[in-house]
């Protein structure tokens, strides 16, 4: 007897007829919706409406489910990227606000059924395909009763009788055979699938069957070979002739003998059914090992196949390497004659170094006495303006920059010579030069950069606008030459000195404790400026650089914000479609919504922290620190080049940066009330290690230091020189502790000082260094 399954390939027809059956007590009706409410409104009000409701006996309770399916490609920098490629901790930010817009569109849904006085639940699986995902469902929480969506709102039409959605044609024909399935389309029955129920007699009969019949449309030639046994066995059984012998039968004979020769030729059939029957089993067993056998010749022959494709491969990367070899015997065969050629062109240099070097010798004496002599005119003209109450900034905040005309931007970097470069990046690249009787910094924008003109004048408008002791100081610029002048850092970038680039010694824990320190600083200072703040969004290690002092200063300002009103309007499409900054450093958030904050520079100071710790790259980085720090094995990855970091300074940074890398922003902390309260402490013991290893030292076992060197409060050599209003140079750290203690009045006159703004004294410091770097070694 056939039975329809969920299974059967027949097309649905359309039931008049919309009313659910009678529920049982208790019974759950399975509500299927989509994140998109607008169309999945409709199918929900209509099952609030069909089935019972209420407190009642026979009222039905509600699920609301979803099935989740997990993105195989991500937003990113204005295309699509496979999913695959994404870090994992990008990936799961990314899916948590998926999981998150679901949660609120059931919310929405669980809020329509309260207006209605209707208990439901809501219930969200994840699978990669939904139709599946439903069916699997179906099974494992035993539905009995789903409705669900036949096509998209869009795709419906009053003469509209079929399934048009693959989902619900897929759940139509593979859902469990007990579950009843009702296809709603913009609040229209389409299409009701009932249950299908056994009777007694078919159970029965499936029994006897000896186990092989299926309700499935595939069988395979074993199937079909069993089930031709069993019907034997059956017809044999059953079938056998039940003859009722009659006197009148000619087969009747009285009498023992008789009956035994007329029950002969029946026992000779009995006998021929018993052969007939092992003669199919033997022909069946035959087949089996037939079967088996050609599966067996099947596979070696696929063996050999692949044996003789392995040897061919084999044979042509044997060749392919021999050639290779030939070649590369040609190459060094050449290069070898090349090195020789540029060992000698070597030596040639060598000795016209040395030549240059001995004119450079005398020339730098006079310098330095032109130096001095410029700080002591420096030093008066500061001593005139602070008696007469000037200030040096304009009424606008902004410093005065120098316009330097483009034949000496030319002469100072010897016609911008590949041998003066000391950085390159996308942006353009950078030149050491000699500028008017002063080492600088050079960076030339590359004019085939679309954005030159305005990373050019952004730079400038704000290096121009503010002045800190952490930040690069901008000299002046060329607009002919897009060319901006610097002071040079001598220790280069953090990235290179981590990396410890043309075998520089590495920073100690106490210099990378400053640096974090100066960093900070700096950051807290751009985004609390007034009247707006400044993001500089671009913070990495290649953008910090290092004086020779080690003292960190910030740099690369070309894709820097000012957030004012006009900048806040429209950041959101801009930065989604053309995000800056370097990817390991990027805030997520920044990434994936386009919102520009000072926080998204809060993200990268974390990196940087986590960078300065450890000494690695910044890539899969903040995983290895949390693993570490969750094991309790952070010693294990810190940067021993570094020494002996305390235990308790690695564990407050590591948590620091942990914490500043957070992926979402309300995570993270704020610089100034909580970063830099735990970044102080350790600034102010590195900074006293510091001097007590280095500044004493030379000021200690060197005789004859200039006067004008020495701190009049420290008593010893300055390494931050910055200008008061009382016309002297103080040390930062001792001036600013002075005023931040309530005074007043100059530690040298003892006068009321007129205003309590400082000054760096860039003329000084570069004498200092200049001076360390001569008598210090």
């Amino acid at each position: 007897m056939a039975t329809a399954t969920a299974g059967s390939s027949s097309p649905p027809t359309p039931h008049a007829d919309d009313s659910p059956e009678p529920s049982l007590a208790g019974e759950k009706v399975y509500v299927a919706v989509g994140t998109e409410v607008a169309e999945s409104r409709a199918t929900l009000l209509w099952a609030l409406h069909k089935f019972p409701r209420g407190a009642g006996a026979g009222a039905a309770s509600f699920v609301l489910i979803h099935v989740y399916s997990p993105p195989k490609f991500l937003p990113c920098l204005g295309a699509r990227v496979p999913a695959a490629q994404v870090e994992e901790q990008e990936l799961a930010a990314y899916k948590e606000m998926e999981l998150q817009r679901v949660n609120d569109s059931l919310d929405q849904y669980l809020h329509l059924c309260a207006q209605g006085k209707i208990h439901a639940e809501k219930l969200v699986v994840e699978s990669d395909d939904v139709a599946q995902g439903l069916v699997e469902l179906i099974s494992e929480h035993h539905v009995t009763t789903l409705v669900m969506g036949a096509a998209a709102d869009k795709h419906y039409t009053k003469k509209m009788k079929t399934l048009k959605s693959r989902k619900a044609r897929f759940v139509e024909q593979q859902a469990h055979p007990l579950c009843k399935v009702w296809f709603i389309c913009k609040g229209t029955l389409i299409y009701r699938r009932k249950a299908v129920q056994l009777s007694h007699e078919e159970m029965q009969e499936c029994r006897q069957s000896s186990g092989v019949r299926h309700y499935s449309v595939e069988k395979s030639a074993s199937l079909s070979e069993m089930w031709c046994v069993a019907n034997t066995w059956l017809c044999k059984s059953i079938g056998e002739p039940q003859i009722e012998r009659t006197k009148s039968d000619p087969l009747y004979i009285s009498g023992k003998d008789n009956i035994e020769e007329s029950c002969e030729p029946y026992y000779n059939f009995q006998n021929i059914l018993r052969e007939l029957e092992n003669a199919r089993q033997e022909a069946y067993e035959e087949k089996c090992r037939h079967v088996k056998a050609e599966r067996e010749l099947f596979e070696a022959l696929q063996k050999a196949q692949a044996s003789e494709n392995s040897y061919f491969r084999e044979m042509k990367q044997k060749n392919e390497l021999e050639e290779k070899l030939t070649t590369i015997m040609e190459e060094f065969e050449s290069l070898t004659v090349r090195v020789d050629e540029l060992c000698a062109e070597l030596q040639g240099e060598r000795e016209q170094r040395m030549v240059l070097e001995k004119r450079g010798e005398h020339a730098d004496r006079i310098i330095k006495d032109l130096m001095l002599q410029r700080d002591k005119a420096l030093r008066e003209t500061e001593t005139l303006r602070a008696r007469k109450g000037e200030s040096t900034a304009t009424e606008e905040g902004m410093m005065h920059i120098t316009e330097f005309p483009y034949s000496e931007i030319k002469e100072a970097t010897n016609d911008f010579d590949h041998s003066m470069k000391i950085g390159e990046s996308v942006y353009g690249s950078v030149y050491k030069g000699f500028l008017r009787h002063t080492n600088v910094a050079i960076k030339k924008l590359n004019p085939e950069t679309t954005q030159t003109q305005s990373q050019f004048s952004q730079e400038v408008e704000i290096l121009s606008r503010v002045r800190h002791p952490n930040l690069v100081t901008l000299i002046g610029a060329c607009k002919d030459a897009q060319a901006l002048v610097y002071e040079y850092m001598p220790n280069g970038s953090l990235d290179d000195r981590l990396a410890c680039k043309d075998n520089s010694k590495p920073l100690s824990w106490q210099l990378r404790t400053r640096i974090a320190s100066n960093i900070c600083s700096a950051l807290i200072f751009l985004h609390s400026n007034k009247p707006h703040s400044i993001v500089h969004s671009d913070l990495k290690a290649s953008n910090i650089l290092l004086d020779g002092n080690n003292v960190a200063k910030l740099s690369g300002f070309g894709v820097s914000q000012i957030l004012t009103d006009q900048f806040k309007a429209t950041t959101t499409l801009y930065r989604h479609t053309h995000p800056k900054g370097s990817f390991v450093y990027i805030d997520p958030e920044y990434l994936i919504s386009g919102d520009l904050t000072p926080l998204s520079d809060v993200y990268s100071f974390g990196i940087v922290l986590l960078r300065l710790l450890t000494g690695r790259s910044g890539f899969g980085l903040l995983k290895e620190v949390q693993q570490a720090m969750e094991k309790g094995c952070l010693q294990a990855i810190l940067d021993s080049s570094a020494g002996e970091w305390p235990a308790m300074y690695a564990e407050q940074l590591a948590g620091l940066g942990l914490r500043c890398c957070k992926i979402r922003r309300k995570n993270r902390p704020d610089l100034q009330t909580e970063v830099w309260t735990v970044l102080e402490p350790m600034y102010r013991s590195a900074s006293v290690m510091l001097c007590s290893l280095s500044f004493k030292s030379v000021s200690e076992d060197l005789g004859g230091v200039p006067s004008y060197f020495i701190c009049p409060i420290l008593q010893d050599v300055m390494r931050d020189p910055l200008i008061a209003a009382d016309g002297f140079t103080y040390e930062a750290e001792a001036i600013r502790e002075w005023l931040d203690s309530g005074h007043g009045t100059s530690p040298m006159t003892n006068l009321e000082l007129p205003h309590r703004d400082l000054l760096p004294n860039h003329a000084l410091r570069s004498a200092i260094q200049e001076w360390l770097h001569t008598y210090g070694d």
